[in-house]
């Protein structure tokens, strides 16, 4: 047995939003049905390098298959400009649940930025208007471009505005799409009011007000992942049908981390787990609803769910390099 190595380009070619969404699915399913376990992210704090370590282990059981695996990964702002890195990196370890054999070991940073794109597609799906085809983005790093991806393969997108007030980096995403979609630069304002709208900056002071927001707007609120990070208006959560990933990780360090430690919002405020809504035990989106919101800090069980899907189509193309890591064939 070996162990195959997987780098970004082998993730991203295994990884297919069609392929990915679904398995996110399930496993939004398995953690509200209690089929899975996922400890509490453990953090490891680096002021000194203005960064930080992240530790994600889960399991899974989705049904037809199970899996398990870590994610290691850390956020370090001064990567880009001190060291050209980016500032997100990661390592996913993916192991045989049966026997702890270690599958795979592969780049958790375009995994995470894979699977993010996937779970934000789970929530509009449940989530946004049925006919939704306007997207705005705040935010054109790296994250925005999956974002997209995902979403337009769940919604019939045609308008895209991206707003960031890095020009070069709006200019490098209209490039990118400009062939596919009506896309271009617009306000905070502009793709606030949009069918579908994605946050993902690293902001601690809102961006988004009440009054920028459609009537019918679904938000993924994607950029909150620490504490003190914070979107949007405290009013935009308290009016909203809000539902986040995982309450524990939500309240410690997700889009309502805030508010909810200010005592501004409340338990009572939280509609629900997408968990819940997947498995059919809340309704989603329903006629009367106004603005929408997922509250999505990222779980482990996601990146497990995603490496199982690299995993098996990387298997089945012959990608990757296999490597003795443990040495059964010395």
């Amino acid at each position: 047995m070996e162990t195959l190595l997987l780098n970004s380009a082998d993730v991203n070619e295994n990884a297919k939003m069609a392929d990915l969404i679904p398995a996110i699915e399930d496993a939004f399913a398995a953690y509200e049905r209690g089929d899975a376990q996922m400890p509490p992210k453990s953090y490891i704090d680096l002021p000194q390098y203005n960064g930080d370590f992240r530790s994600m282990p889960a399991y899974l059981d989705a049904g037809e298959w199970d899996a398990a695996g870590i994610k290691w990964v850390n956020v370090h702002t001064d990567n880009n400009d001190k060291y050209d890195l980016p500032t997100v990196l990661g390592t996913m370890i993916y192991s045989d649940p049966k026997n702890a054999f270690p599958l795979a070991i592969m780049d958790g940073t375009e995994l995470t930025m894979l699977r993010t794109g996937a779970a934000a597609a789970v929530a509009t799906d449940h989530l946004a208007v049925e006919d939704a085809t306007s997207m705005g983005i705040i935010g054109a790093g790296v994250q925005s471009y999956t974002q997209l991806q995902a979403i337009s393969t769940i919604r019939p997108i045609d308008e895209v505005v991206i707003s960031d007030l890095d020009e070069e980096r709006v200019a490098a995403f209209i490039d990118a799409f400009d062939d596919t979609f009506d896309v271009r630069a617009g306000t905070i304002s502009e793709a606030a009011s949009c069918d579908v709208l994605s946050t993902v900056t690293p902001v601690e002071s809102p961006i988004v007000s009440k009054s920028d927001v459609g009537e019918h707007t679904h938000i993924n609120a994607m950029g909150a992942d620490a504490e003190g990070k914070h979107e949007l208006a405290d009013q935009i959560l308290l009016d909203a049908k809000l539902v986040i990933d995982d309450y524990e990780q939500t309240t410690h360090s997700g889009e309502i981390n805030v508010p909810w430690s200010e005592g501004i919002l409340s338990d009572e405020d939280i509609y629900g787990e997408i968990g819940e809504i997947v498995v059919g035990e809340k309704d989603g989106r329903i006629g009367s609803d106004g603005v929408t919101v997922f509250d999505s800090t990222g779980l482990a069980i996601q990146d497990v769910a995603a490496a199982h899907v690299v995993y098996e189509h990387a298997a089945e193309n012959e990608n990757g390099y296999p490597f003795d890591l443990i040495g059964l064939n010395q």
